[in-house]
Formats: C-alpha cells, sequence, structure tokens
C-alpha cells in the first residue's frame, strides 16, 4: 500500500523552446490542486471498455470545483486498454508533440474469421479453414507488413467524413468511401502461435489501425483475422509500467483536495 503523504506525479521538465527533454517522477508530502492547472503530464492504464474520453471526464470530474483543461494524447479504442497519455492545464498545448510519437502494442488475433469491426465489437461473419496454416507460413507474413505501408481504416472506427464519425455511418449500414493512409511498421513480431490464436507485438507509427494491420494480415494468407486483444505499452518514451490505475490516481487527487481544506474548529 502507497504512503499517503507520498503522491507520484510523472511530468516532463521542458528545456528553453517548451519541448518536453527528459521524463522526471516528482514524490511530495502535499501539492495543491491548482498546480495541476500549470501544467502536469499524467500516465494512465486505460480500463476495458472505458473511452478515452472516459478517463479524460473521470480525471477532470475529479478536480471540481475546480475547472481545469484535460486531454488525452491518442485515442485508444474501448476495447483496448494500456497507456493512455493525460496531459492537464498548459501541458495540453503540447499534446500534438506527445501524441505524433511512434507506438508499441502487444495483442492477439483470432485466424480463421473476420468482423465487420476487425475486432470482437461485432460477431464473425465470415469463417475460412486454418488446418494449412503453419507457424513458418504466420512469421514469413509479418515480413510484407514491417515498413511504409498503406492501409484502410476500419469502417467501425472514429475517423470523421463530412463531420461524421464512421462508425455511426457504419452502424446505419451506409456505405463509406475509405482512404489509403500511409504508416509505418517499424516491427511485427509474433510472440505466441496456439491456432487460432496468435500474439504480437507491433511497434507503429501516429494513426495506424492495428486492427486493419491484423485483417490485412489474415486476408495475405487467403484467410480471415480479427483483433482479440490489444493493450498499448509504450508511447514514445514513456511506458505502461509507470501509468497510474485510473481509481488511484482520481483518489489521489481528490486526498489532495481534502488535505488542502481548513481544518475545523
Amino acid at each position: 500500500m502507497k504512503n499517503p503523504d507520498s503522491h507520484k506525479i510523472p511530468t516532463f521538465a521542458p528545456n528553453t523552446r517548451g519541448y518536453p527533454v527528459k521524463r522526471i517522477i516528482l514524490k511530495k508530502t502535499y501539492t495543491r490542486p491548482e498546480e495541476f492547472a500549470e501544467g502536469q503530464l499524467l500516465l494512465v492504464n486505460k480500463p476495458y471498455k472505458w473511452t478515452s474520453f472516459d478517463v479524460v471526464g473521470k480525471i477532470r470530474n475529479s478536480f471540481k470545483p475546480l475547472k481545469l483543461k484535460v486531454g488525452h494524447a491518442g485515442t485508444l479504442d474501448p476495447l483496448a486498454t494500456g497507456l493512455l497519455i493525460i496531459c492537464t492545464g498548459k501541458m495540453t498545448k503540447q499534446i500534438d508533440t506527445f501524441q505524433a510519437e511512434e507506438k508499441e502494442y502487444t495483442g492477439t488475433m483470432v485466424l480463421g474469421a473476420t468482423t465487420p469491426s476487425y475486432d470482437m465489437e461485432t460477431e464473425p461473419d465470415n469463417k475460412f479453414d486454418i488446418s494449412q496454416l503453419t507457424e513458418e507460413l504466420l512469421r514469413n507474413n509479418c515480413k510484407q507488413f514491417t515498413g511504409d505501408i498503406q492501409q484502410y481504416p476500419p469502417v467501425h472506427s472514429a475517423i470523421k467524413i463530412d463531420g461524421e464519425r464512421l462508425y455511426e455511418k457504419a452502424r446505419r449500414g451506409e456505405d463509406v468511401e475509405l482512404r489509403l493512409r500511409n504508416v509505418t511498421i517499424s516491427e511485427f513480431e509474433l510472440t505466441r502461435v496456439e491456432l487460432p490464436e496468435v500474439d504480437f507485438r507491433v511497434v507503429c507509427s501516429k494513426g495506424t489501425y492495428i486492427r486493419s494491420l491484423v485483417h490485412d494480415f489474415g486476408a495475405a494468407l487467403n484467410n480471415g483475422a480479427y483483433l482479440s486483444r490489444l493493450k498499448r505499452t509504450r508511447s514514445g518514451n514513456f511506458n505502461i509500467t509507470d501509468a497510474w490505475e485510473v481509481m488511484e490516481l482520481v483518489n489521489m487527487i481528490k486526498g489532495l483536495k481534502i488535505a488542502q481544506e481548513p481544518a475545523a474548529e
């Protein structure tokens, strides 16, 4: 159990240009909630089935009645977990800088089927025979998905077309025109092969859809694949091992407010 008087607050030390140069863990016996308005960067482990905005909202509400800017640097799908960078106060001005960083993910794909959403949000719509798939074939298949590649985003995604999210159009059964996106896959390795499940690790550029990568991986085998588990483990130099659990962070913030309240006479 953590010492309640020792608050771990991940943040950056900015250089003269205002860009972060290194990560610093501050441990303070007492911190005013208002200090978050001056700019803090927090690492949070997004829970399963929470949206990224759910996390932002939970943290923002914990500061009430203090009105504070809170934002995140890189959306995670509701069914994904892992590292979410949260910026508060003046640090929100640097969200684009953090969002552009390289990302690392671990996950599991299921071969032999596809789903409309490319993950477990929707039920399988096509099934394939996997009896001819071998571990060697799967590992060799990774090579064509390493480097600069192009991919279509999933129809069930948050990309906006004509001011509306793609998933909203998809849920109404509307046809949408998808555009190819250029992304970079620095590393793509399989870490466990127990068909139909395959575990993997990916290091990729901003804007990469791991669901699309998995779908295309299956299609390249003349088969099918969908994503069953995804976790972001790193963004730039930030690692999931340094992240707060959401309620741990919320309780810490509330504890600071309680500590600031004047004692009853």
